[in-house]
């Protein structure tokens, strides 16, 4: 829109309309200065609408109460916000539907009470000042207050007064407080068991990261919620006790300054500084009455999903019979001699027709709906799958209930994110996706244990110290820590559980500390790799073929079916899998495959040309610290012995060896290799490309880690070094 200037300073737009915009043109220096006074006053009048420091304005308020004198006439503003306050606090409870959308109760709940003190403090100042002047001395609010409770009788004031607070204290707040208690209590007890379960959901996969943090998130708040309510509650009570303080000085110290200060009778100054104080007790008690039964529907609510008052009635009209039997008990009372009949009467009529009309009306929802439902029989009652029964758990981690720290401890690092660090590292390594872990507690193992299951079988067990450090000796030596001698659960290897603040000293002498998380992690770790070609299953095996990148596709539909089949593929990679060969480099292992399959179809020759096109990788994975492959070969005539002891064709092509000659040839194997490794070498057995399978299907019976491998999977670009023979 064109805009031109004109000789005011204003600004005049083309439709012919004029102002000063935002207060930012003017006339000289003024103008200026008015802009600004103005920036300031909407900075001002923006920040007391968001609310940044309107409740620090009314705390600050409150307590300049405690210490500034008050006039009459602002008390009695300050006393109808105080009832109108506690009223709204009342309200809300009511109608909310759950008690975390109120979380900000026992914050409230402090405000109010600190409210009335201030007020209870401001009313005693000018009733112990002005009190001789008459009943209107600290306001009208009191003055009405009292004059109506007492009715002219400061006795019966008192009397109301003392029975409104032993309510508030020995009923309303007592119970309040006792439910808070509880509640607090077990939702701090229920918190493992939950924080479990949301683990166990989120290692399933049943739920994401981000819902698993929510329901965190939810849990934790609740717990706070609980826990501040438990102590909050103490304000009502103590509020309770300084009202009957504040009542007892107000009347002896009125009536003390009223009779020798202000020339008053004794019977004067007790009706006067009675009826001020009553007032002033009951102006204050109402308030704090109302806002405690605010607290113990809060805590009661408990589990309610909605708002007290649309519970209360949906559950009262669900059973129209309670209010039948309710009117004809207060019929027989109303038929009782001596006892008034119209009131009963008309409570037993009421009561009757509203058990009539709910029922009446239930019966004809019920018809209305089996009308509108097709006259059909009756299906069926589902049963749950017989399926589900058979569902078996791949990988089950059972916990004792000492151990639940494990999972739920927020400040360091828990099981539950080792465990999934634990599936994505052996995805990157052996490029075998690890089936999820099903955590579960076990109240039958003992407290300090824990078991891990393969397909609902026992593969392996320990038992840890949750607030202790495992402590191992890596050269093999006593550990003079001090702490509880144990057994490393995975290795077996002589270890002391040694307390955290020994920490620095343990690494200090170069031992190995681990925290017992890492203990389990580790454990299962070597359970799953030792078990890894049974958990890989036919479904893992095409998932893998279907999430190949697009350009090895063509090698996928190639080679299967119509070399091999799927399951085959399967068996290649379990036996792969079987010796911790690593599978992530599948399109190589699918080459092999193809280039196998083209002269013969046995699984157990395809595997070793496959390990033969992977010999880069396998000699990689075997070098020592120097990178060199160290070896052992086995001598001329142990490859002849085991060559001979063949029998059978194809698949059927099995060892066949004399028994005292397999018992001399472990012996010498372990001979050798335990030599090796008091030197500190892990060398590798080479043996003839034909009976590589079969040496090691003896050797892993009893050296599980001892590598076996062929002269064709050594790559010729691998540096070797022969240390010995068998």
């Amino acid at each position: 829109m064109a805009e031109e200037t004109g000789s005011q300073g204003q600004v005049v737009t083309a439709d012919g309309e004029g102002g000063v915009p935002d207060g930012t043109a003017g006339t000289g220096g003024g103008g200026a200065g008015a802009g600004a006074l103005g920036a300031i006053g909407r900075r001002i009048q923006e920040t007391l609408y968001s609310g940044e420091i309107g409740l620090a304005l009314g705390v600050i308020a409150i307590l300049v109460v405690l210490i500034l004198p008050m006039p009459p006439w602002l008390l009695d503003i300050m006393l109808a916000l105080s009832l109108t306050f506690s009223t709204l606090v009342l309200m809300t409870v009511i109608y909310v539907r759950k008690s975390m959308e109120f979380n900000s109760f026992p914050m409230v709940l402090l405000i109010a009470t600190l409210l009335r003190l201030a007020l209870n403090l401001a009313s005693t100042r000018l009733i112990l000042a002005n009190g001789h002047e008459g009943p209107d001395a600290a306001g009208e609010v009191i003055q009405a207050f009292g004059g109506f409770i007492m009715g002219g009788n400061f006795v019966i004031g008192v009397i109301v007064f003392a029975i409104l607070v032993l309510v508030n204290f020995m009923v309303i707040t007592k119970g309040a407080t006792r439910i808070a208690e509880v509640s607090a209590r077990f939702t701090l007890d229920a918190m493992p068991g939950k924080q479990m379960a949301i683990d166990a959901d989120l290692s399933t996969g049943l739920i994401t990261e981000d819902e698993a943090r929510a329901r965190r998130e939810e849990m934790q708040r609740e717990a706070d919620f609980f826990g501040a309510m438990d102590g909050a509650s103490k304000f009502v009570r103590g509020d309770a006790i300084a009202g009957i303080l504040i009542t007892v000085i107000n009347i002896v110290g009125g009536m003390v300054i009223g009779m020798v200060q202000g020339g008053l009778s004794f019977g004067e100054a007790a009706d006067v500084y009675t009826r001020l104080t009553v007032g002033d007790g009951l102006v204050s008690q109402i308030p704090a009455l109302i806002v405690s039964v605010g607290a113990g529907l809060m805590v009661a609510k408990g589990g309610l999903k909605d708002s007290a008052e649309s519970t209360l009635v949906t559950q009262f009209k669900a059973y129209p019979r309670a209010l039948g039997m309710s009117g004809l008990m207060a019929m027989a009372l109303a038929l009782l001699p001596g006892t008034p009949f119209l009131p009963f009467t008309l409570l037993a009529l009421a009561a009757g027709g509203a058990a009539l009309y709910l029922d009446q009306k239930a019966r004809t929802a019920a018809r209305t709906a089996a009308e509108a439902t097709p006259a059909e029989p009756p299906a069926p009652v589902a049963e749950e799958p017989i399926s589900t029964a058979l569902r078996i758990d791949l990988v089950r981690l059972e916990l004792g209930y000492g151990l639940l720290s494990l999972i739920n401890n927020a400040t360091s690092s828990r099981l539950t994110d080792q465990i999934k660090a634990l599936r994505r590292s052996l995805a990157m390594e052996m490029g075998f996706v690890m089936p999820s872990v099903r955590i579960q507690d076990n109240m039958q193992l003992g407290a300090n244990t824990y078991v891990i299951y393969i397909k609902e079988v026992e593969a392996g067990r320990g038992e840890l110290r949750p607030n202790m450090l495992l402590v191992m000796d890596p050269r093999g030596e006593s550990i003079t820590l001090p702490g509880e001698k144990t057994t490393e659960p995975t290795f077996g290897l002589p270890a002391v559980w040694s307390d955290r603040s020994n920490r620095e000293e343990a690494m200090f002498r170069g031992y190995t500390v681990v925290d017992p998380p890492t203990v389990v992690t580790t454990h299962l770790t070597e359970v799953v790799k030792d078990n890894m070609a049974d958990l890989l299953s036919f479904a893992e095996t095409q998932k893998l073929l279907d999430e190949l990148d697009k350009e090895h596709q063509k090698l996928v539909a190639d080679l299967i079916p119509t070399q091999i089949s799927t399951s085959g593929v399967q068996r290649v990679l379990q036996n792969l899998l079987g010796e911790r060969v690593s599978v992530r480099d599948l399109p190589t292992i699918l080459e092999g495959i193809s280039e196998a399959t083209a002269t013969t179809r046995n699984i157990l020759l395809v595997t070793e040309h496959v390990r033969a096109r992977l010999g880069r990788q396998l000699c990689d994975a075997n070098v020592n610290a120097d990178g060199i492959v160290p070896l052992v070969t086995l001598s001329a005539q142990w490859e002849q012995e085991f060559a001979q002891a063949l029998v059978g064709q194809g698949e059927e092509r099995q060892l066949s060896m004399a028994p005292s000659r397999l018992q001399e040839f472990i012996m010498t194997v372990r001979q050798t290799f335990e030599r090796f490794a008091m030197q500190g070498e892990a060398p590798v057995l080479l043996t003839s490309p034909g009976i590589r399978p079969y040496v090691r299907s003896i050797v892993e019976r009893f050296r599980p880690s001892t590598v076996v491998m062929s002269q064709n999977e050594i790559h010729p670009k691998a540096r070797i070094k022969t240390l010995g023979q068998i």
